[in-house]
């Protein structure tokens, strides 16, 4: 049997603070696979050239203005010629063994289209943090259903990888949208088939006060609402059940930020 190509695209704009951490993590993984890893960077002015040029001839990068994050991935899957895809982005990181896992997986199980992991969540120094919010999603994703992926958005976008011949029939990232565009394309894989869960750490994600996510939560929810409406979320109880859902997460985000900044007055 051939070795799987496993094709990583990491979209970057300005994160020299982050992505030789990112790139590190990619290229210290080993195992029985392939591995391409592409870097589109959108035209960064910030000491991410200089760091890029330090790996050249271990990945393929480009540095030039694009329309964004969504563009960039969309010109990494058009690129990559693995059999297995999936993103990391440039604060983001692998977890040790990560690639093995997940090669693992899609070997074992032909009939699989997608995976995802377990994920932990890191601040801006590395530190593991928010850990019971990576619990609940570990104990979400272990019961999957389509049902409850339409009420909650509970796979962790780096631990995704998929089979990259899927692409032609989901269509890749939905450029219309800015915020939710990672939870459009699993309920378009879900309609396919149910992902297989990989119980193990696969990906680090990295929270912070300026990052996409920990900025924008909450337009990140409405988007999130209105993607779930385009794909079949309905007015019953499914619907009332994520309006629910969403309340919940939401306070318990304001609770936990609210919580950083009663800590900073004291520090």
């Amino acid at each position: 049997m051939s070795r799987l190509r496993i094709s990583i695209i990491t979209p970057s704009y300005n994160q020299a603070q982050f992505i030789e951490r990112t790139i590190e993590s990619v290229l210290g993984q080993t195992g029985p696979f392939d591995l391409e890893y592409l870097v589109l960077d959108g035209g960064s002015d910030d000491g991410t050239l200089e760091i890029l040029l330090r790996y050249d001839g271990r990945l393929y990068w480009e540095s030039a203005p694009d329309k964004g994050q969504i563009d960039a991935i969309n010109k990494g899957l058009r690129r990559a010629t693995g059999d297995i895809v999936g993103w990391l982005n440039s604060d983001d990181v692998l977890a040790p063994g990560a690639l093995e896992k997940v090669a693992e997986a899609f070997t074992r199980r032909p009939d699989i289209e997608w995976v995802h992991g377990r994920c932990d969540i890191i601040d801006a120094g590395d530190r593991i943090i928010r850990k019971g919010v990576s619990a609940y999603k570990h104990r979400r994703c272990r019961r999957y259903s389509y049902a409850r992926l339409l009420t909650e958005n509970f796979i962790s976008q780096m631990t995704v990888f998929w089979r990259r011949d899927i692409l032609e029939e989901t269509g890749s990232l939905d450029p219309n949208l800015s915020l939710a565009f990672d939870y459009d394309l699993w309920l378009r894989f879900g309609k396919r088939g149910a992902p297989l869960y990989i119980p193990e750490r696969i990906a680090f994600f990295r929270w912070y006060e300026t990052s996409k996510s920990g900025a924008n939560f909450v337009d990140q929810f409405a988007e999130d609402y209105a993607v779930a409406r385009r794909h079949g979320l309905g007015d019953g109880w499914l619907h009332w059940r994520k309006r629910l859902k969403t309340a919940q997460i939401l306070t318990v985000y304001r609770i936990l930020r609210w919580r950083r900044a009663l800590r900073s007055d004291f520090d």
